[in-house]
């Protein structure tokens, strides 16, 4: 009977998996196909092999976009795993006004990435923007964003914070909600302290809640792409690209879709080893065991 109800389900489940094959791994394919050939608009493909990625690895803009995409996602999924974590157990602590709370920390995912740059760059304008105003108030130089290309780091990170840490706080939140409260009732009948609690009980069963954050985080963060571009437009001379600027200036500001196309196939390699390496070595670090 098991054996007859294999192609009823298959029957089932084989228009999703379709779906999938047609939105997800036939483009990739061609994009794998198109990395593989020399193109441009108007011209027809033609078979180099693996001339576009050996172009593509000599090109020192694309180290440097790759080094900037590294620093920005190591910055950016760090400090918002941090922040949606202390965010998550102050929360469950029980605040006053909860339900406006959390509000205003969830309205930053309502705004739009185009609507929040141009507050930004408003805001932290060299010369009128109120939070410069206010950093020179306090004796700090302004954030000069437009021709500082580390000042232009910072500020694509602090807006990819801002941005998206309502969704690593979301996940946390709800992770930490789901824990028993029996579990900390019975820590104090042992006499465990905060900390104690916190390292014991609460950290080891956020564990899998911070990886589901983490990897999407990462994966998210890596292709980068909307701040980058509004913001800094990966200038000043090119000091501040990452890897989806970089693909996306060679595949239509200077028409190679075949260095475009085998951009995209390494930024999809470096973005999961470096999710990867991470999550192993969290893993490893929290359970004591080899992944």
């Amino acid at each position: 009977m098991q054996q007859r109800s294999v192609l009823p389900a298959f029957a089932l489940v084989s228009p999703v998996q379709m779906m999938v094959g047609g939105v997800i791994f036939l483009p990739a394919i061609y994009v794998f196909w198109l990395s593989l050939n020399q193109s441009s608009f108007g011209q027809a493909a033609t078979f180099v092999g693996l001339a576009n990625y050996a172009k593509v690895l000599s090109d020192p803009y694309f180290w440097r976009a790759l080094l900037n995409t590294v620093i920005v996602v190591a910055i950016v999924v760090h400090v918002e795993l941090l922040l949606g974590l202390l965010m998550a157990l102050f929360f469950a602590s029980g605040i006053p006004f909860r339900a406006l709370m959390l509000a205003i920390v969830l309205a930053p995912y309502a705004v739009s990435e185009v609507s929040a740059v141009v507050m930004w760059r408003y805001l932290f304008e060299p010369d009128v923007g109120m939070m410069s105003q206010l950093l020179g108030a306090i004796g700090l130089p302004p954030i000069e964003w437009s021709v500082n290309p580390s000042h232009g780091l910072l500020m694509v990170c602090l807006l990819s914070i801002w941005l998206h840490l309502p969704f690593s706080f979301v996940i946390l939140y709800a992770a930490r909600l789901a824990i028993p409260g029996e579990l900390y009732e019975a820590g104090q009948i042992d006499g465990a302290s905060g900390w104690r609690a916190f390292q014991r009980i609460t950290l080891p069963l956020l564990m899998p809640a911070l990886l589901i954050a983490a990897l999407f985080r990462y994966i998210f963060a890596f292709r980068l792409f909307s701040e980058v571009w509004l913001m800094t437009g990966g200038g000043p001379a090119r000091t501040t690209e990452v890897m989806a600027v970089y693909l996306y200036l060679e595949a239509f500001r200077y028409n190679s879709f075949g260095a475009a196309a085998a951009t995209g196939w390494l930024l999809v390699l470096a973005s999961l080893l470096l999710a990867l390496v991470y999550l192993r070595g969290l893993y490893r670090e929290m359970f004591g065991k080899h992944a």
